[in-house]
């Protein structure tokens, strides 16, 4: 909804970049991931994740006034992705590597899923979740239940533990939601 919106609307407004950014450098991180280990449902699912939030970070780039800011997070971003992957790829031992990958991870998944409580201050604070997305809380608690019950079923600790602030954070923002009713809020 939040491609949708920048599309109709031609702006950005009420859209917060930091998810997008975070989340593809998460999905790429895991395709890493998926890859070493050679894990099919990982690739798949990350490989489309990617695309995905790389496809929305190029509309919201195009739509944002501030562009000089967001071309700077992304570049940042890839130059954390570049040495990521020279460190896994030449520092770290063959034995180690999926070890310290999972680590990784581990650590950019529970900061993509911790993203949005910055607005859950400003939500409190102005008793509107006017900047909180339903859709993407709804996703959010689909996909980071669906990774917690797979890392489960692999007893994969990397996949499972990670997730778990995902259904947290979605929980949070479902009481924000109902506790502030989005018919109850005041244009601004």
């Amino acid at each position: 909804s939040d491609l949708r919106q920048m599309l109709a609307t031609k702006s950005v407004e009420n859209i917060q970049f930091l998810p997008f950014l975070t989340t593809d450098a998460n999905n790429l991180s895991w395709l890493g991931y998926g890859c070493l280990k050679g894990d099919g449902t990982v690739i798949t699912v990350n490989a489309i994740g990617a695309a995905l939030q790389t496809i929305y970070i190029l509309v919201y780039l195009y739509y944002s006034p501030a562009k000089r800011l967001m071309l700077l997070q992304v570049l940042l971003l890839l130059a954390v992705v570049v040495t990521g992957y020279g460190y896994f790829t030449i520092l770290v031992d063959t034995g180690t590597r999926l070890t310290h990958l999972g680590l990784f991870c581990s650590i950019f998944t529970i900061t993509m899923y911790l993203s949005p409580l910055a607005d859950l201050a400003k939500v409190v604070r102005s008793k509107s979740t006017r900047c909180l997305s339903f859709p993407l809380t709804v996703t959010t608690l689909v996909a980071s239940s669906s990774w917690t019950l797979y890392g489960l079923q692999l007893h994969d600790p990397y996949i499972t533990v990670p997730n778990v602030p995902g259904i947290v954070t979605s929980l949070v923002r479902f009481w924000l939601f109902q506790r502030y009713r989005p018919e109850q809020d005041k244009p601004y």
